[in-house]
């Protein structure tokens, strides 16, 4: 039977890319990593690493292996899960990540909501960007993720993680609260409008990024993007001062009114999609179940 720790490393090799980040995130020293990894290796019988240049990539083999292996933890949730679920009071710790205007508009509210009903459970906190968070749940950084997904821009489905709606959010073009840019002509004449303005956008290869482009190209321009930022309060700033346009979600505003003109974008691209991601099997979990609960109350509560 193999080892379950070294399948572990093994995945963890997977998910982290190299021996260095593996052995860093599990406080062990490089040495032990591929030591624990030869030994596995001798244990199958089959070569399980090859080298690529100064890194090493798995055989096919070590993904058959980490196949395996994925359903083997993602039982080991499920038992973790119904363990919890047999006691009376909730305890341990609740790692979450999100993204910052989530993180915002919904957590707070939520770790209050948590707080008064389950005392004793402690929750962690990151602000961190889905393109980060993601990878990081799937090397077990975290228990959920706060995510976001824009229209026409679908999320990667992997099989390992689950996820769950939370709410869709409404997003708009943002500008600054004395421009004169009716919207009589329609929303995407208005966008196009403003074809020669200064905007400011999340960065390159963001999926915000993403599909900000393909919305002023699909309105026949390409945008003057002067300013890049993943802070969206900035881009509230910059456009309160006149200085760029830009695309603002509601949650922005945390419930309270917004301080820029606000206008409709165009058919189809008015919503993004925010849910919750957790590893397969971790779903049942009740810390799991108390923070989707908490968080959808808090979103009734500010509608």
């Amino acid at each position: 039977m193999f080892d379950l720790h070294r399948l572990r490393l093994l995945r963890e090799l997977k998910h982290r890319g190299t021996l260095a980040a593996v052995a860093a995130a599990l406080s062990y020293a490089p040495s032990s990593v591929s030591q624990q990894l030869s030994q596995l290796e001798a244990e199958v019988g089959v070569p399980l690493l090859e080298p690529v240049g100064r890194r090493v990539r798995l055989t096919e083999q070590a993904e058959i292996l980490v196949a395996h292996t994925e359903a083997v933890l993602e039982r080991l949730e499920r038992a973790e899960a119904d363990i919890a679920a047999s006691l009376t009071d909730l305890t341990g710790t609740l790692r979450i990540a999100s993204f910052q205007t989530a993180a915002l508009a919904l957590v707070p509210t939520a770790l209050d909501l948590l707080r008064e009903r389950h005392p004793h459970l402690r929750v962690h906190m990151t602000q961190l960007e889905p393109e980060r968070a993601l990878p990081a749940l799937q090397a077990r950084d975290f228990d959920l993720v706060l995510a976001e997904e824009y229209p026409g821009n679908p999320n990667q489905r992997l099989p390992e993680l689950e996820q769950a709606d939370l709410l869709d959010d409404p997003l708009h073009l943002a500008l600054p609260a004395h421009a004169d840019h009716p919207d009589t002509d329609g929303p995407t004449a208005t966008l196009r409008s403003l074809a020669g303005h200064p905007w400011v956008m999340e960065p390159e290869g963001t999926a915000a990024r993403h599909w900000a482009m393909t919305l002023c190209r699909n309105a026949g321009f390409e945008p003057d993007v002067r300013f890049e930022t993943t802070d969206l309060l900035l881009h509230v700033r910059l456009v309160e001062r006149g200085l760029a346009v830009a695309f603002l979600p509601d949650l922005v505003w945390s419930g309270q009114p917004a301080t820029v003109a606000l206008r409709q974008l165009p058919r189809g691209r008015r919503a993004r999609r925010v849910f919750t991601v957790v590893r397969g099997g971790g779903g049942r979990h009740p810390a799991i179940l108390a923070c989707r609960d908490a968080l959808h109350r808090t979103i009734e509560t500010a509608r």
